[in-house]
């Protein structure tokens, strides 16, 4: 059996000096949906950054925490760390094999980051990953446009677009805000 592993919706959106990352909670196994209520999305270095992923759990937390432990070494430096991991990630024989995609972001930027050494900053600072991430990007980039939503409640109804659309995205989301 081929698991994917992209299977979640993460999304990321900045506007006016405010970050809000928000994503389901949808944990798949195969064609199984084996967790409802898992926190793919948290905020790291005292609350000052935020960070989601998709992919195995497992490799995405290890990510997670070189990730961290980059921030502290760059004393918050968002852009310095995002590059050193993903120049790790692309690098390392053992990383290199992980499975999975961050967001990270602090209140001026977001990045992309992926096992391929892509550090990605969206031009709109609007940003997602997973199956749903181009659902709910889309989404985001209509209702910043043709609505006066909040960020944050542009966030929450981009994620329930994708999980109209989805079916590895679910409507049990984990939203942060900075």
């Amino acid at each position: 059996m081929k698991i994917e592993w992209h299977r979640t919706t993460i999304l990321c959106v900045q506007r006016k000096g405010k970050t809000v990352m928000g994503g389901d909670g949808q944990v798949s196994l195969g064609e199984s949906v084996v967790k409802g209520k898992a926190k793919k999305v948290r905020k790291i270095y005292g609350g000052k950054v935020l960070a989601g992923f998709s992919g195995s759990t497992a490799d995405a937390l290890t990510l997670l925490e070189k990730f961290e432990g980059k921030l502290e070494s760059f004393q918050g430096n968002l852009t310095r760390a995002a590059i050193e991991v993903a120049r790790d990630w692309r690098t390392d024989r053992a990383l290199r094999r992980l499975e999975a995609l961050l967001i990270v972001a602090d209140k001026e930027h977001s990045f992309l980051l992926s096992g391929s050494g892509d550090v990605i900053e969206p031009d709109d600072g609007i940003i997602g990953i997973g199956s749903g991430g181009n659902f709910a990007v889309s989404a985001a980039r209509a209702l910043t446009k043709h609505s006066s939503l909040s960020i944050k409640e542009i966030v929450e109804e981009s994620l329930r677009i994708a999980a109209e659309i989805c079916v590895f995205t679910n409507h049990n989301m984990t939203i942060e805000e900075l």
